[in-house]
């Protein structure tokens, strides 16, 4: 029951860092679409060059795919976070469910009392 909530939430989490990286690659297209106006708006008044205005095109560009790249270096790097946390709260698992084994052998052979196993138990049980 536990796992499967947790794979939910890093399913979640991939769902939510591509709409991130989605959102991201948009306000840069569009960042670059009025730019790219400004700067044919510039070229009409013969404020600069059609030359230049290239040039200014070109390294916007550059700039856009540079920011791009970033925003998806972050967003794997971020994915890979979850995976691994998602590794560890598998394994603390499997490892809660052997202490409870424990406990349960404990109880039977008389060593703890049913309102110790009880209270270690609901204990374990919140971790997972």
């Amino acid at each position: 029951m536990g796992i499967s909530k947790k794979k939910t939430q890093e399913t979640k989490k991939g769902g939510y860092i591509d709409k991130f990286l989605k959102r991201a690659d948009k306000a840069i297209q569009e960042g670059l679409k009025k730019a790219d106006e400004v700067l044919d708006e510039a070229v009409e008044l013969g404020e600069i060059t059609a030359k230049q205005a290239s040039k200014a095109s070109k390294e916007f560009s550059e700039k856009a795919k540079k920011e791009n790249l970033k925003l998806q270096k972050k967003g794997i790097a971020k994915l890979n976070e979850g995976i691994s946390l998602a590794k560890k709260m598998t394994v603390n698992t499997k490892e809660e469910l052997k202490m409870l084994e424990k406990l349960g052998e404990l109880r039977k052979s008389g060593i703890l009392t049913e309102k110790e196993f009880q209270e270690k138990k609901k204990k374990i049980l919140s971790r997972i």
